[in-house]
């Protein structure tokens, strides 16, 4: 079992540090670009706010952070997205149909999500807890 963790790990780590390194010159091109596009919108009050971190044909990449009371738009539920989550706490999705759902989100996990399935598959996201929520989100498009 610990040489599987071992040979799992020492793929991984390096897949990911190789991720890093690929994307670090097309953010270097973009900055210029970054520098002059507008500060990222203030949040209206009780809205989660995202910063876009890379965003082209492939990709999306943005952090959300989600104040106590905060909620979203509509998800996207046609979209692949993997979640990191930064700083953990509780959440409540909201599906079009009425159903809510409650969501632990711990610190350090990772989600992979695929595209919401059932009541549209349409869902909003909102903290309830005390603490403020940070997510690192990957959309595959």
């Amino acid at each position: 079992m610990k040489h599987l963790l071992r040979l799992f790990v020492s793929l991984v780590v390096p897949a990911f540090m190789l991720a890093g390194l690929a994307t670090s010159p097309a953010m270097a091109q973009d900055k210029a670009k970054d520098a002059k596009a507008a500060p990222a919108a203030k949040a209206e009050k009780g809205k989660s706010t995202m910063k876009v971190l890379l965003d082209n044909d492939k990709v999306r990449v943005f952090e959300r952070t989600f104040k106590p009371g905060d909620s979203n738009d509509e998800v996207p539920s046609s979209s692949f997205r993997v979640n990191r989550t930064l700083k953990g706490g509780t959440l409540e999705r909201t599906y079009a149909d009425g159903k809510k759902e409650k969501i632990e989100v711990k610190t350090g996990t990772v989600r992979y999500l695929e595209p919401a399935k059932g009541a549209g598959g349409k869902y909003t996201v909102k903290n309830i807890g005390n603490t403020d929520i940070v997510a690192f989100v990957v959309v595959l498009k």
